[in-house]
């Protein structure tokens, strides 16, 4: 006997939204003053590091930053709507969840390489990872979550790249055009 797949519900569809809006909270406030206070002490510790990284880094000013978050959102809110209309079945959706997730782990790594703080590292734990498992247990227990591979968590990772790459040119033409 097949079991009919579970409607999911809002709290894992929409919740992943929720979830990014408390994670890019942390970003939003924490970012501008760490690249001011971290970026000298990384480049010292990191000489090899090209310095267009770092001048890449500290080019980034509030109004880009802020604006791409805006359009991140929409990016986040467009995947957590399709997951909603497909009660979780969306590969878009399920692909954004496991971006997500895979976005806190980097975080991690950040915070590990850094050897403290840094923008995100705090909800990573909190929120991101909790939400992300919660979230795939969901799908699972409801039948509709696709089976996991190794590609999965590159393409996953590529999603995240290419969102976070996207809406920062975004950002940039939009502040250009002001």
């Amino acid at each position: 006997m097949t079991r009919e797949p579970l409607d999911v519900g809002a709290s894992v569809t929409f919740g992943l939204l929720a979830a990014w809006a408390v994670h890019d909270t942390e970003e939003l406030v924490m970012v501008p003053r760490w690249v001011r206070t971290a970026v000298p002490e990384l480049r010292k510790r990191y000489p090899r590091v090209p310095e267009t990284v770092w001048r890449q880094l500290e080019s980034v000013d509030g109004r880009e930053f802020t604006t791409a978050v805006a359009a991140m959102a929409v990016v986040v809110a467009a995947a957590a709507a399709d997951g909603h209309r497909t009660s979780g079945r969306s590969a878009v959706y399920q692909t954004a969840l496991n971006a997500f997730g895979l976005h806190g782990v980097v975080h991690l790594a950040q915070a590990a390489a850094f050897r403290g703080y840094t923008p995100g590292s705090v909800t990573t734990p909190l929120i991101v990872l909790p939400f992300t498992l919660w979230a795939r247990g969901r799908l699972r227990r409801s039948g509709v979550l696709r089976p996991t591979r190794p590609r999965d968590a590159l393409q996953g990772l590529a999603f995240a790249a290419a969102a976070t790459v996207g809406t920062h040119a975004v950002a940039r033409r939009v502040l250009r055009h002001r």
